[in-house]
C-alpha cells in the first residue's frame, strides 16, 4: 500500500493515486485522522495501526508515503466544531511528525518538528546552505512580488530542477541539477524543486519548494519508484 498524505482539495495528489492504482495507492486527509481504529506505539510495533482507504491496516503494510501537507490546516476541519478546530489542527499535525517519523518504510520528506514535508527554513537559510555549498545565489530582497514567475518577468526565465532521491529532473545545464542534488542532501530531504534565475553572471540560486510540481510523468514515476524499490523497504 501506498499513502499520499494531501489536502482535501488537492486534485494532483488526487492524479497521483489514480495513476499509481495499482499500487493500492489512498489518500490520507485530515478527515480520515478522525476515523476510530488508530493505535500510534512507541517505539513502533506491529499493534500499530492506521486507517487507511476505509480499512484498518498494520504500520508494516504501508510501503511508502508521500507528504504533500506541511499541517494540518483548521480550515479544513469542517467536521470539528469552530471553536476547537484550531487545536485539533495543532494535535493533529503533531501525531503526523510522530507517526511519520517512526514509519520504517520510505517517506517523501520525513518531516522536521515544525513542517510534515520537511525543513521549515526561511528563504535567507535556503540562501546561507547554498552559498555554503559555492552554488551562486541571488541577493534576497524582502519583497510580495519575489515569486517564480515575477523573476522570470524581471530577470529572465527561471529554471527549476527536481530532485527524486539521487536523480534530477528539469532539462537545464548539469551544473545546475548537479547544484540542485548538493542542496536537497543538505537539507535531508529526497524530494525537492529547485529554482535558478537568469542573472547577468549566469543561473543563480533563487528558492526551493518542498512540494514540486507532479505533473510530469518522468517525475511522478521517479517517486513511485523511491517508494517501492525493494532495496528501501
Amino acid at each position: 500500500m501506498l499513502v499520499i498524505l494531501a489536502r482535501q482539495q488537492d486534485q494532483a495528489a488526487r492524479a497521483l493515486a489514480a495513476r499509481w492504482r495499482n499500487y493500492d495507492t489512498h489518500l490520507l486527509t485530515s478527515v480520515n485522522l478522525s476515523a476510530a481504529g488508530w493505535r500510534h506505539h512507541l517505539p513502533l510495533s506491529h499493534a500499530s495501526k492506521a486507517v487507511i482507504g476505509g480499512r484498518l491496516v498494520g504500520t508494516g503494510e504501508i510501503a511508502g508515503v508521500l507528504t504533500r501537507l506541511p499541517c494540518v490546516d483548521e480550515n479544513e476541519l469542517h467536521h470539528i466544531i469552530p471553536e476547537d478546530r484550531a487545536y485539533v489542527s495543532a494535535e493533529m499535525t503533531a501525531f503526523l511528525v510522530s507517526w511519520l517519523s517512526e514509519l520504517a518504510c520510505p517517506v517523501l520528506n520525513r518531516p522536521s518538528p515544525t513542517c510534515l514535508t520537511g525543513p521549515n527554513w526561511r528563504l535567507e537559510r535556503w540562501v546561507h546552505e547554498a552559498a555554503q555549498l559555492g552554488i551562486p545565489v541571488c541577493p534576497i530582497r524582502r519583497d510580495a512580488t519575489l515569486t517564480p514567475r515575477a523573476w522570470n518577468e524581471a530577470h529572465g526565465p527561471v529554471a527549476t530542477v527536481t530532485v527524486v532521491g539521487d536523480r534530477w529532473f528539469g532539462g537545464i545545464d548539469q551544473t545546475l541539477g548537479v547544484q540542485a542534488r548538493c542542496l536537497a542532501k543538505a537539507a535531508g530531504v529526497d524530494l525537492l524543486a529547485v529554482h535558478f534565475a537568469t542573472t547577468e553572471s549566469g543561473c543563480a540560486f533563487f528558492g526551493v519548494d518542498l512540494q514540486p510540481d507532479t505533473a510530469s510523468p518522468d517525475i511522478a514515476d521517479a517517486i513511485l519508484e523511491y517508494l517501492t524499490a525493494d532495496s528501501r523497504c
